[in-house]
């Protein structure tokens, strides 16, 4: 990628860039916060729980030593529970065995429960502002397209080789700017399903544009009329009814319950399926089994609570 279309992407992110609450502060716990929260879900979701977050647990401490039940609670509406479990092991691993104190290097960052090679890449970066590579969806999509070419002829490409390509273009001393501006491109322009090639600043160099451009004029040379393509659309996997949906019944079932209460498996069960049967027992505990498992709930003989 050309130096001034390294230059033209930081210049549009200047002038486009939504005001997200997390890029005002380099507050590490802060940062983490709303990585873990942005997981699978959606800015607009986001921003009214991480405010509601911070203002019930605005500190790294106050999370760690606050009842799980009371994380798990604040969660909902987010889903994927789990990330709210691994949030607060997070602050208690950092308050009990690094004084409280964020590491700041990306391997020791690494080493903290739940967090992987993307977390500790954006709060080395975002609260550090260190110059470090790392992929999102939005990033992996943006550097395929824009140095490689179109999806379909770049599915093979690894993480490792998009890595080394992220760590060579970024630009020495804006980290902080770059990473944020390949995430905000890949978000509002190059999306998955309909990229907006004509309003993106990275279209002058980009080798997916180019090669679309070729083929389409290649087309309308042979063929004087074409008849319109038609694009199988993936189906999406229905989510309501699967494991991972009655898993988050469970949990809105025990966060509506007073707090410290109990429900027990007899009255879980009609709770999650109207048609629930004797037959359905082993399911249900080895649905609450992996729960407790996972840290979310606390099974105690018939007996089922949030921590």
């Amino acid at each position: 990628m050309p130096p001034a279309t390294i230059e033209a992407l930081l210049a549009w992110f200047a002038r486009n860039a939504r005001d997200l609450p997390w890029r005002r502060t380099r507050d590490p716990y802060h940062v983490l916060v709303s990585e873990v929260m942005l997981q699978q879900t959606q800015v607009e979701r986001v921003i009214p729980k991480y405010h509601a977050f911070l203002d019930s647990f605005p500190t790294l401490e106050r999370l760690a030593r606050s009842p799980t039940a009371e994380v798990i609670r604040l969660w909902a509406g987010l889903g994927y529970n789990r990330r709210a479990v691994n949030l607060q092991r997070t602050a208690r691993v950092i308050v009990e065995e690094h004084g409280g104190i964020f590491p700041r290097e990306v391997t020791a960052l690494r080493r903290l429960p739940g967090v992987g090679p993307y977390t500790a890449g954006a709060i080395a970066c975002f609260a550090f502002e260190q110059d470090v590579a790392f992929l999102d969806t939005n990033i992996r999509r943006v550097l395929r397209r824009a140095c490689l070419g179109p999806d379909e002829a770049t599915s093979g490409v690894s993480d490792r080789e998009l890595l080394a390509l992220a760590a060579a273009l970024a630009p020495p001393g804006r980290g902080w700017a770059w990473n944020q501006a390949l995430i905000e491109v890949g978000a509002l322009v190059c999306t998955a399903a309909n990229p907006a090639c004509p309003r993106c600043p990275l279209r002058p160099a980009c080798r997916a544009y180019a090669a679309r451009a070729a083929a389409d004029a290649a087309l309308i040379a042979a063929v004087p009329s074409p008849a319109p393509r038609r694009i199988a659309e993936r189906k999406a996997e229905p989510y309501a009814g699967s494991r991972r949906w009655y898993r988050g019944r469970v949990i809105d079932a025990l966060r509506a319950l007073p707090p410290g209460s109990a429900l027990t498996l007899a009255r879980l069960g009609p709770r999650l399926k109207p048609d629930y049967a004797a037959e359905d027992e082993a399911w249900l505990r080895g649905l609450v089994a992996d729960l407790d498992r996972d840290g979310l709930l606390v099974l105690e003989g018939e007996h089922v609570r949030l921590p």
